[in-house]
């Protein structure tokens, strides 16, 4: 068994490829995580062509900094989302400041509430997207499509104590959303900022 902080093999090779200036490397990495870099920037945004415009400048970072990740610090896509999320932020707080100074209305700590705010639904997204399947399986089902954890069973063909303990599972992780820290920090998604 491998040792447990050793970084996952696809991540070590990737950074190295992009060290080299591999094209394809870069075109593979947005392949896997171009969805969750735009997914992670909208919903900290709100706004469709900025989330493109972060999603763009997350891979020119990663093709002009590609040993800005440190593969022994975690894994690429918590790289690749702590970066997306650090970059939505100070768009987000510019032109937020942008609009107080401009319009004259709102406070700073009202700009601050709205980062906050953005950062934990920005983490919750990004904790649903990479739970395990059967658990995010069942949290949709009974959040989404309101069903109660019966139901949740019956539609995953589980016990019904599976079916609880997937929907408390699925709970306790995406309770930690709120675990993001002082205004400001970091999201927390795990690996190095």
């Amino acid at each position: 068994m491998a040792k447990k902080d050793a970084p996952p093999r696809w991540d070590r090779k990737m950074q190295q490829r992009l060290a080299r200036g591999e094209a394809a490397a870069l075109g593979e990495l947005y392949d896997r995580f171009a969805s969750l870099v735009h997914g992670l920037a909208h919903r900290v945004l709100g706004d469709e062509r900025a989330a493109d415009g972060i999603t763009r400048e997350v891979f020119a970072h990663v093709w002009e900094n590609p040993d800005a990740y440190d593969p022994k610090q975690g894994p690429l896509r918590t790289w690749v989302a702590t970066l997306t999320h650090r970059l939505a932020v100070q768009r987000l707080r510019a032109t937020e400041t942008a609009a107080l100074t401009q319009e004259g209305h709102g406070t700073t700590e009202d700009l601050e509430r709205k980062v906050r705010h953005a950062s934990v639904a920005a983490r919750a997204d990004y904790i649903v997207q990479s739970m395990p399947a059967p658990l995010r399986a069942a949290l949709e089902l009974a959040y989404f499509q309101r069903r109660d954890y019966r139901q949740t069973a019956a539609d995953l063909d589980v016990t019904e104590d599976e079916a609880r303990r997937r929907l408390r599972l699925g709970l306790q992780l995406l309770s930690t959303a709120h675990d993001a820290g002082a205004p400001g920090s970091p999201p927390g998604y795990g690996g190095a900022a």
